[in-house]
């Protein structure tokens, strides 16, 4: 049946008016404005669960002050039941201003969403360590520590998904880097030596895949399963074989604290970002450099365009096969300096799959970031102190049931991306290959 004139001018009309032309698809955008609300107010729910079906009136003992600060923070003793009614209260409130500016079709502020989630972490610590002390400073500083290999492998996620190559094997990255720095660090006494290797490691995976996926058109996410897979038999066939039968090449030393005089004696903030070693300081300059050419250099500009329209790239000048291989080798090296950080600063020894599957944690960081370096470093923060608030809390003795704290970087990663982040659309080329020369 052919429209009339009329209904094809209607038609234009709502088109250059940005006006769905399905119900469904207008539905599914309610939806999303609507996700972050449903979610402030189903953790309002939670945690009104913990305070009048769990609390009781024992008190919780926060403590902030080390021996080495420049002035040492009181602790504070809060009550579970008093901090469980006042945060939920607030937090209802909050969730009341996200729905009324939600129906209002206005954006919820960002800062509504930090006060929040501050609230209910306070809410939930203070009712989890109930009748026990709690170190925050130590909590600090585990959530860093046990973000930094995830740090680095976003950033090297960031840079091959930027340049169009879909980097699966930041898993196979990092524990070769974890293992290769452990034994050149063992073998020259070295470890500097040993994160030079670390590097090499992560480079020469990153060398299969960009030969694979660059040069011989295979399909990516394939190429970087079997990477994960190769790495994991090799490394713990030379673990089996070799570092068991001969110790002295599993010994590479952990490397030294280095505090920032002065800054490393902040409470709370010196112990936790300024008495690091040199690869954490490593991933600090990693971050910034990345985060600021990306966005503000020749090369990142290339990279973009390489990630989002490589034929346009090339129809400017841009080798577009030469720049993957080399963005996804320089990936590579920065994820392979996150695998040296379980080796040279976690243990000082090397272990079968000791990475234990952070790669793809990284590689979610990646999507959850959005793709941009800044957003995936906090994603891969905030996974770091969801597995820090479960050592910590286990370590505290706490209430919670093991199990539950073992599932709880995982539900507060779901819960995060389900309710607040929703749909991301990755780079247009990412994961296509292209043919022309």
């Amino acid at each position: 049946m052919t429209n009339t004139p009329e209904q094809n001018s209607a038609t234009q009309t709502e088109h250059e008016a940005g006006v769905p032309e399905q119900g469904v698809h207008l539905e599914r955008v309610q939806v999303r404005k609507w996700r972050p609300a449903v979610a402030l107010t189903s953790l309002t729910i939670v945690a009104l669960v913990l305070t009048v079906g769990f609390g009781n009136d024992e008190s919780t003992v926060f403590r902030f002050a080390r021996p080495n600060d420049f002035f040492l923070l009181p602790d504070l003793t809060l009550g579970v039941r008093v901090v469980g009614l006042v945060s939920t209260a607030l937090m209802a409130a909050i969730s009341a201003i996200a729905i009324v500016r939600t129906i209002q079709r206005q954006k919820v502020w960002a800062w509504l969403y930090v006060v929040f989630g501050a609230l209910f972490i306070l809410d939930f610590l203070t009712w989890a360590a109930a009748g026990k002390s709690f170190s925050f400073t130590d909590l600090m500083i585990a959530s860093v520590g046990l973000a930094v290999p995830l740090i680095f492998g976003a950033m090297g996620g960031v840079i091959s998904e930027r340049s169009g190559i879909v980097n699966i094997a930041i898993e196979a990255q990092l524990l070769s880097g974890a293992f290769s720095g452990a034994l050149v660090a063992s073998i020259t006494g070295s470890l500097t030596a040993g994160l030079i290797g670390a590097m090499a490691a992560g480079m020469l995976v990153s060398f299969v895949l960009a030969a694979f996926a660059v040069r011989y058109l295979v399909e990516q996410v394939i190429v970087g399963v079997v990477l994960n897979v190769l790495v994991v038999g090799l490394t713990g066939f030379f673990y089996s074989t070799v570092m068991s039968e001969n110790p002295e090449l599993n010994s590479s030393g952990r490397l030294p604290r280095l505090p920032i005089p002065g800054l490393s004696q902040i409470p709370i903030i010196g112990p936790t970002l300024f008495s690091q070693t040199i690869i954490v300081y490593l991933m600090y300059a990693a971050v910034i450099i990345i985060t600021i050419a990306m966005f503000n250099s020749t090369w990142g500009l290339r990279t973009r365009a390489l990630g989002e329209h490589p034929l346009a790239a090339d129809t400017v000048g841009i080798r577009v096969r030469r720049w993957r291989f080399w963005n996804v080798s320089l990936a590579g090296a920065i994820a392979g300096l996150g695998g040296a950080y379980f080796t040279l600063d976690q243990t000082g020894q090397f272990t079968k799959e000791m990475t234990g599957g952070l790669g793809y944690i990284a590689l979610a960081a990646v999507i959850f970031g959005k793709w941009h370096p800044l957003k995936a470093t906090f994603a891969a923060l905030l996974f770091g102190f969801a597995r820090a608030l479960e050592q910590t809390l286990s370590a505290a003795g706490s209430q919670v049931p093991s199990e539950l704290l073992l599932m709880l970087p995982y539900i507060i990663t779901i819960l995060a991306v389900t309710g607040f982040i929703g749909l991301s659309k990755a780079p247009a080329a990412s994961g296509k290959p292209y043919a022309k020369q």
